[in-house]
């Protein structure tokens, strides 16, 4: 009996030792945490009341920059818009200085600018109808069975997109009629406007586009050696 009891004791004694190794190993594992710095990290409360407390202070920034952007925006706007209204208003001051064609030559050109008129507006309804669809009433395109062969259905596009061009060329040239029209009214017809603040003396009637120029081209607003100058550029 007397040896199993000491046997016993033996055995728990040697439990109870632990290994110098690895204690050791523990330890210096220990130490090397020790000697590690700790990163500071900031709780997500801190980090939105840090972010909040940033937009506070640049709110004012931000807002002085913007009404000084807009006032300096405002200011422009005026000065440009003070600046037009002194240009239109001296234009309007030497448009009345000029002595302009007399009511018998404005009749006249006035007479020439209607038949044109006439004469495009009829031409455009021409067109009109040469792109309507005499079976539907509807304007033709690729899809509408009106050739069958496709060499034909080529020739047909390109016709249209002549005819469409033609069209869009007579009606820009309309706009430019009823202008002048407009311009017979107001007094300012015959007029160069390059030549309305400071005549140039390029023609013999200056600051007026000479009556031939207005009779071949009613429209115009530049004398002839206004206009070469302009196309060389």
């Amino acid at each position: 009996m007397a040896k199993k009891v000491v046997k016993k004791s033996i055995k728990k004694t040697a439990k109870k030792k632990p290994s110098t190794k690895k204690a050791a190993h523990k330890k210096a594992q220990k130490k090397a945490a020790s000697k590690k710095p700790m990163k500071k990290t900031l709780a997500p409360k801190k980090i939105a009341a840090k972010s909040s407390l940033v937009k506070k202070e640049t709110k004012p920034i931000r807002k002085a920059v913007k009404a000084f952007s807009a006032k300096r925006a405002k200011a422009s706007k005026v000065h440009l818009e003070v600046k037009f209204e002194d240009m239109v208003e001296s234009r309007n001051k030497a448009i009345q200085k000029i002595k302009g064609y007399g009511k018998r030559d404005l009749d006249q050109f006035k007479q020439i600018i209607l038949e044109k008129r006439d004469e495009i507006i009829e031409q455009l309804q021409n067109l009109k109808e040469q792109m309507l669809d005499p079976t539907t009433g509807e304007y033709i395109n690729e899809n509408s069975p009106y050739s069958l062969h496709m060499a034909e259905q080529g020739t047909d596009a390109m016709e249209r997109e002549k005819t469409f061009l033609y069209a869009q060329r007579e009606n820009k040239f309309l706009g430019y009629l009823e202008d002048a029209l407009k311009r017979i009214e107001a007094g300012t017809y015959g007029i160069c406007i390059e030549c309305i603040d400071e005549p140039q003396h390029l023609c013999e009637t200056c600051p007026l586009i000479p009556k031939e120029r207005l009779m071949a081209v009613p429209h115009s607003q530049h004398c002839l050696p206004i206009k070469q100058r302009q196309e060389k550029k």
